[in-house]
């Protein structure tokens, strides 16, 4: 009778184990798909910002209950390829006209002035080469661009990322320990 309360304990413990895995897992699927991912920053388009190698999280809730506002860093399917995310300074949305001139950015004919922007040397490129041209953002859509520009593919050359290919907002870097902060 002993071994048959020994085997039952040793069933109830395992059982207990493997309960509390699948809750764990059930868990943290949940997390990722709803509220929090995990990203590794891979290039660095986004310097001195983000940096390669540095380790972020994005908050994939806030944009269900609040539009994406200039000057937010966003992960974005990439539209040319949805499987692969980017990430990237949101700078115009829709109905607005955009124009890169000295460095700035202007929109609507309109310097911008909020720090995280201004503070940032914009390039020349794509559909924005010349300082006379400029973009409108079609309806449904943003404009966004890589706060290292010079080294940076962004809607300058591949056009606009649609709404529904927004991921969320990234909001503290986690890793490397020297760099844990949050975003601007």
């Amino acid at each position: 009778m002993m071994n048959k309360e020994k085997g039952s304990k040793k069933k109830s413990v395992f059982r207990e184990y493997a309960e509390s895995i699948l809750i764990a897992v059930v868990l943290a699927l949940i997390i990722r798909t709803f509220f929090v991912q995990a990203f590794k920053i891979p290039s660095g388009s986004m310097r001195p910002t983000l940096k390669e190698g540095d380790r972020i999280l994005v908050n994939k809730l806030i944009y269900r209950f609040n539009e994406p506002e200039r000057g937010n860093i966003v992960v974005f399917k990439y539209p040319m390829e949805p499987k692969k995310d980017f990430i990237k300074r949101l700078i115009a949305t829709e109905g607005e006209e955009v124009q890169i001139k000295d460095g700035d950015i202007y929109i609507n004919g309109r310097l911008i002035k909020e720090p995280v922007i201004k503070n940032i040397y914009y390039f020349n490129g794509g559909k924005l080469n010349d300082e006379n041209s400029s973009v409108v953002v079609p309806q449904g859509s943003y404009f966004v661009l890589g706060d290292n520009s010079a080294n940076s593919r962004d809607s300058r050359y591949w056009g606009f990322v649609p709404e529904k290919n927004i991921v969320g907002r990234a909001f503290v870097i986690y890793w490397p320990p020297r760099r844990i902060g949050l975003t601007k």
